[in-house]
């Protein structure tokens, strides 16, 4: 009797309703072994981080040595220790976020269907960049510039000497909230492909997200000084000028122009104009090299 041979199940076929279902528990296992094994991993990056602490800790705290060239003081026991542990334990979890993010796909990815895990990867690219964009914009400008404030307030009767633990967890308090402000464009191009936040809606509600933007912006800086606001809010600002630019450059397209503002027409227009202007220089070089077939405003002539 010949053997019966079944077909491979292809990606499309990821799309069926029965594809890839667990039970509850079996969930559950997944997830504990998932959990064991990204815990491991960021176990051994701590254990290498060890070998490299006084460079670590001395990386974290050089903000503040500019600031205050004598450093930081322990008023506990176990302060220091504890200061070059959780720098040990951020360089593990840096090390190990490949490995962690690879757990976290093969968890995901058997709910996912077929059209789904192709965002993956462009998801995991955006939010490394916008966290690593995030953390330097912390440590080399925000950072130094509240600290340097704070360093401003003392007097004859009072001595601007900071605590190591103090000093640290206002770093990282600012570390982990830029890392979440730069996620913007990652957030608005996903919400954009899924066509729920459209570069029109963004761009009426410009003046609203200044407002909030400067709020924000007041919140995170200590100082009631507008230049210092300006500092904090000028990147948010940024991040939501390009998340306009990138929700309009990845929504789907219904007809010529139809989600477009006319006062983002305008921008738009600007630039090209701006291109127009340069653009006779451009082919007034083009036009002394050998034409070749399908060149773009190859027969123009002006």
């Amino acid at each position: 009797m010949a053997e019966a041979r079944y077909p491979i199940p292809v990606d499309d076929q990821d799309d069926e309703p029965g594809a890839g279902r667990m039970g509850f528990l079996d969930h559950l296992d997944e997830l504990r072994k998932r959990i064991i094994r990204s815990c491991l991993a960021i176990a051994g990056g701590m254990l290498v981080s060890f070998a490299f602490y006084d460079r670590l800790g001395d990386f974290v705290l050089g903000p503040t040595l500019k600031v205050l060239p004598g450093g930081l003081i322990i008023t506990k026991p176990g302060e220091g220790f504890a200061f070059y542990l959780d720098v040990c334990l951020i360089g593990g979890i840096v090390l190990a976020a490949p490995f962690v993010m690879y757990q976290v796909w093969r968890f995901i990815a058997p709910g996912l269907y077929a059209k789904e895990k192709r965002f993956a990867i462009p998801f995991v690219l955006l939010t490394t960049l916008g966290a690593i964009a995030g953390a330097a914009f912390t440590h080399y400008v925000m950072f130094p510039a509240t600290f340097a404030f704070f360093a401003t307030f003392h007097s004859k009767a009072m001595k601007f000497t900071p605590r190591v633990e103090d000093t640290f967890d206002l770093y990282m308090m600012m570390l982990l909230g830029m890392v979440v402000v730069f996620q913007i464009p990652t957030v608005v191009f996903f919400l954009a492909k899924m066509r729920l936040v459209t570069a029109r809606f963004l761009w009426r509600n410009f003046q609203y997200a200044i407002l909030i933007i400067f709020i924000v912006a007041a919140v995170l800086t200590p100082s009631a000084d507008p230049w210092n606001q300006t500092i904090f809010a000028a990147p948010m600002l940024a991040l939501y000028v390009l998340s306009i630019g990138i929700a309009w450059l990845v929504a789907p397209r219904r007809g010529k122009d139809a989600s477009i503002d006319p006062k983002l027409k305008l921008v738009i227009g600007g630039a090209m104009v701006h291109a127009g202007l340069t653009g006779p220089r451009v082919r007034n070089d083009q036009a002394r090299k050998p034409r070749k077939p399908h060149r773009f405003g190859g027969n123009s002539g002006h």
